[in-house]
């Protein structure tokens, strides 16, 4: 038999051939790239949100928004900090790009990489140079929980330089005059591990948050979950009873956001034990004395 006719299995060949075909599949139905018209179009907060001014921080967000000072907003967790970034992000107009920062994050994450296609390689903005590039304010929330070797990549961002270098690119990115840096952590989890350096915290305005008054959050907790205002008041008593205990069996206190998801169960019908119980005590604590204590003040409420 004549060698040319012989035809030899190779397993790695069929899946190449497989992934040739699936590849002109995909290219045949690919959908439109994003808007060249306005990149930004899906960052746009379209909707106002609620937010609830308890002091002056919203005319202090706006001067400093005016200056495209980076901003840096601290506070314990579920008090409104990321509801406020949306909100000032809508009335000053601008689109706004979040990212929740973890332990895992990298350089290249915030920055932008290369990426393999049917093309060949092709560089993908990382949302940090996404904002800096077309003018967006961008939003790292939990920025404590990312490594510091990947933090120091906003130092050229927060300075008067305003440039944002992508050095496996080999392109300098100058900021648009529309783009603010803005930070969020929480104080209570620092730790020598986890803390921000000197040489970031001295790039930023600071807006220091936490939990409204007892009627302002009553307020709050009304409008966002749907309950009436008499029962809004009884679950702020309980959020600030258990509050009262951060630091002796708690590591943390009963946020708002915690308040509304107890008040939209209410709403739906659920009995306000019963909803307390699911909201607020189970999920903050699994110490059986801690949750007895929460339990009896959500008893002398409800």
């Amino acid at each position: 038999m004549r060698s040319d006719f012989i035809r030899t299995y190779s397993p790695r060949m069929e899946a190449l051939a497989r992934a040739q075909a699936q590849t002109r599949v995909s290219a045949a139905i690919r959908q439109p790239e994003v808007d060249s018209a306005d990149p930004l179009a899906a960052f746009r907060v379209k909707k106002e949100p609620y937010y609830r001014p308890v002091a002056d921080e919203v005319e202090l967000y706006e001067a400093a928004y005016s200056v495209r000072m980076p901003m840096m907003l601290k506070g314990p967790t579920g008090c409104g900090k990321t509801r406020f970034v949306e909100y000032m992000a809508w009335r000053l107009g601008k689109p706004l790009i979040t990212v929740a920062c973890n332990e895992d994050m990298t350089a290249s994450d915030l920055v932008g990489r290369f990426l393999l296609d049917v093309q060949g390689t092709r560089w993908q903005d990382g949302p940090l140079a996404m904002a800096a590039r077309y003018g967006a304010i961008c939003y790292l929330d939990e920025v404590v929980e990312a490594r510091q070797d990947t933090t120091v990549v906003i130092h050229p961002l927060t300075d008067a330089r305003r440039v944002l270098p992508l050095e496996k690119k080999g392109e300098l990115i100058e900021a648009h005059p529309d783009f603010q840096l803005v930070i969020s952590y929480n104080p209570g989890y620092q730790s020598l591990m986890k803390d921000l350096k000197q040489s970031t915290k001295q790039r930023f305005g600071a807006l220091d948050f936490s939990y409204p008054s007892h009627e302002v959050e009553a307020e709050i907790v009304a409008h966002e979950s749907g309950v009436d205002l008499e029962t809004a008041s009884k679950l702020v008593h309980i959020g600030e009873r258990a509050r009262n205990l951060k630091g002796h069996g708690l590591d943390e206190g009963l946020s708002t956001r915690m308040l509304i998801y107890a008040g939209s169960l209410i709403a739906k019908g659920i009995a306000p034990r019963a909803a307390c119980r699911m909201a607020l005590v189970r999920p903050i604590t699994d110490d059986p004395d801690m949750r007895d204590a929460l339990d009896s003040a959500v008893t002398t409420y409800f």
